[in-house]
């Protein structure tokens, strides 16, 4: 009797379907080996080779060189197929952008702040900001541009690259920005909104084990960004991160959401201005505050150290609720002492011992570049699941793969984006 063999079939189906999640591992430079891709896909070590040998035959993943091992032979080094492969991407605030060219693992360089008026709408703004990352493309390497990324201070609708009733981007509520970035340059864009780029970008430079976080950014406004087993959660609808409406005891400042407390009117860098106005002092900009609290005003760091409790207080719920690896800081508010104590103190105060026994509770490590790395990621991400849905998941479980597709930049105007294909993002 002939004894059929199911398990080919079955190992090959397994490895078509991890395909993707291992260029985002490799991509974000959270994993480097077949070893690494094991662990943290919980999958077989045979799935996961074949689905690297696969990718490696496609061009998708290279493997080279050698890494040390904890015993057995030296393992392979993973990266992205075509290594000279970058990303452009900015960081947008209200006066200012930041641009830089992004690498596969999250490798950043050419960065630079440059001016940008987000009040001057999407139909002046962009053309001005997209000849400055056209310039910077050329400059690192022509041909060699896979996408395009943007880190907006706004909620963004993931599946429109748009971003949705914006309260400080007059002008650009609804207007299409993804498919104007890949109409402009001929390769695959992404947008996202500022915190989730942070939370993004922070991951890639941080331990591993490090898989459960929230980031949470204080600028002019709050907004928090939600890593949950490695990969950014958006929730059923976008809105995970939401911490900006969640009323806090003691606020009874009347919100633009139409209640009165929120977490936005007492502890933002919005709410630090409109608090020192009110006590008289010489503030009309939040770097005015930033400088006070710098140099030991007492009102400023009263303030300032007042606001640390209140996202604390807001912050000690989810925490207890997620129980994280970490949660960072960023934003020009996080760059005070005394706001990062307070929240640091408060959650100590309000968290059970056994959540906060091992809680990194620290700045940002990337500074001013968390969101640029971030939105580089995203972009590149985009531009490999385009990659693998160009050859097709079947084929990369088949016996017999196609020829590889021609290499270089293709319009995908109207595409969904697909480093992650989700409901809106809001903050």
């Amino acid at each position: 009797m002939t004894e059929i063999n199911t398990g080919a079939p079955r190992a090959a189906k397994g490895a078509s379907a991890l395909a993707p999640r291992i260029l985002e591992l490799v991509a974000s430079g959270q994993a480097s080996s077949r070893a690494e891709l094991a662990g943290l896909l919980g999958a077989a070590a045979s799935t996961v080779s074949l689905a690297v040998s696969r990718l490696v035959e496609r061009g998708l993943i290279a493997e080279e060189g050698t890494q040390a091992s904890t015993g057995g032979r030296p393992r392979k080094v993973l990266r992205l197929g075509g290594a000279d492969e970058f990303a452009v991407a900015a960081d947008l605030g209200g006066r200012h952008a930041r641009v830089g060219v992004v690498l596969p693992g999250g490798g950043l360089t050419n960065v630079s702040t440059v001016p940008f008026a987000i009040a001057d709408g999407p139909e002046t703004a962009l053309p001005r900001l997209a000849e400055t990352l056209q310039a910077l493309a050329e400059e690192h390497g022509p041909g060699r541009l896979r996408g395009v990324g943007l880190s907006l201070p706004g909620p963004v609708d993931v599946a429109s690259g748009s971003v949705v009733m914006p309260s400080r981007m007059p002008g650009w509520n609804r207007f299409p920005i993804t498919a104007w970035l890949q109409e402009r340059f001929g390769v695959p864009a992404a947008a996202d909104n500022d915190a989730n780029c942070m939370a993004v970008g922070e991951h890639t430079v941080r331990p591993a084990e490090h898989r459960q976080s929230i980031m949470v950014k204080i600028g002019s406004a709050i907004g928090a960004g939600v890593i949950a087993d490695g990969r950014l959660f958006r929730g059923a609808t976008g809105a995970a991160g939401e911490i900006t409406h969640i009323r806090v005891v003691g606020g009874d400042t009347p919100c633009s959401c139409g209640n009165t407390g929120c977490l936005e009117t007492v502890a933002s860098g919005a709410a630090l201005v409109r608090i020192l106005r009110e006590r008289g002092a010489q503030v009309s900009r939040l770097e005015d505050v930033v400088r006070l609290a710098t140099h030991g005003d007492p009102e400023a760091t009263r303030a300032v150290r007042k606001a640390g409790d209140y996202l604390g207080q807001v912050l000690a719920t989810n925490v207890n609720f997620f129980n994280p690896n970490a949660v960072y800081l960023g934003g020009i508010v996080s760059t005070l002492e005394p706001f990062v104590a307070a929240v640091r103190s408060q959650l100590y105060e309000s968290c059970h011992p056994l959540v906060t026994e091992h809680l990194t509770i620290e700045r940002v490590s990337l500074s001013a570049d968390a969101g640029l790395v971030g939105a580089g990621q995203f972009a590149l991400q985009r531009a490999l699941a385009d990659a693998l849905r160009e050859v097709g998941r079947t084929d990369l479980a088949s016996d017999r793969l196609p020829a590889p597709a021609a290499p270089g930049p293709r319009s995908t105007v109207g595409e969904q984006p697909c480093h992650d294909p989700a409901p809106p993002t809001a903050r």
